[in-house]
C-alpha cells in the first residue's frame, strides 16, 4: 500500500496564532484511498515556517512503524532543506547557516531529522492553492487550527 502524507502550515501574522495539519493516506493499488487519517494542531505564538515543519513531524510521527511514504508539501522552505541536504551544512557548521548565523527553528529541524530516520522518505512539491484536493483540505484544517490557538481560552 502507497503511503502519503500531506502537510501545511498557516499563521496569521508573522509571528502570531498559528495551525498544522497532516494527512495520512493509504491507497490501494488502484490509487482509490483505503484509509485517511486528518491530524493537525495549534501554537498561539508561532511563525509560519515553524507549523510547516511541524506538520511534517506530527504526520511521520503518526505512522506506525519504519514506513515508505511520499510527502506533498507546498513549503519550499521545508523540502529544500531536507531534499538538498542543506541540514548536513548547518550541522556541520555547529547550527549556523552558511552566514554564520543560528539556524532559526534548529529544535524543530532536530525533531524532522529524528522523525524522518525509520522511514524510506520522497518529497513531491505541491503548488499551494491550486485545487489539489488534500492540500486543499490541509490547509483548511491548518486554518482552522490556527483560528482556535487564536481564540483567548486556546482551544
Amino acid at each position: 500500500m502507497d503511503l502519503e502524507l500531506w502537510t501545511d502550515g498557516a499563521c496569521s501574522g508573522n509571528p502570531g496564532p498559528g495551525g498544522w495539519a497532516a494527512i495520512l493516506v493509504a491507497r490501494e493499488e488502484d490509487g482509490a484511498i483505503a484509509k485517511q487519517v486528518e491530524l493537525s494542531g495549534g501554537d498561539p505564538a508561532t511563525t509560519n515556517n515553524r507549523m510547516e515543519l511541524q506538520a511534517v513531524i506530527e504526520g511521520l510521527r503518526a505512522l506506525k512503524g519504519p514506513s515508505k511514504v511520499t510527502i506533498h508539501i507546498d513549503s519550499t522552505y521545508v523540502m529544500d532543506a531536507i531534499d538538498k541536504r542543506w541540514y548536513v551544512g548547518w550541522q556541520k557548521r555547529g547550527w549556523k547557516t552558511a552566514a554564520k548565523t543560528p539556524v532559526k527553528n534548529r529544535e524543530l529541524w532536530e525533531q524532522l531529522l529524528a522523525a524522518l530516520q525509520p522511514h524510506t522518505v520522497s518529497w513531491k512539491k505541491v503548488k499551494g492553492h491550486s485545487g489539489s484536493a488534500l492540500n486543499e483540505r490541509a490547509d483548511e484544517l491548518a486554518v482552522a487550527a490556527c483560528q482556535v490557538a487564536r481564540s483567548p481560552a486556546g482551544g
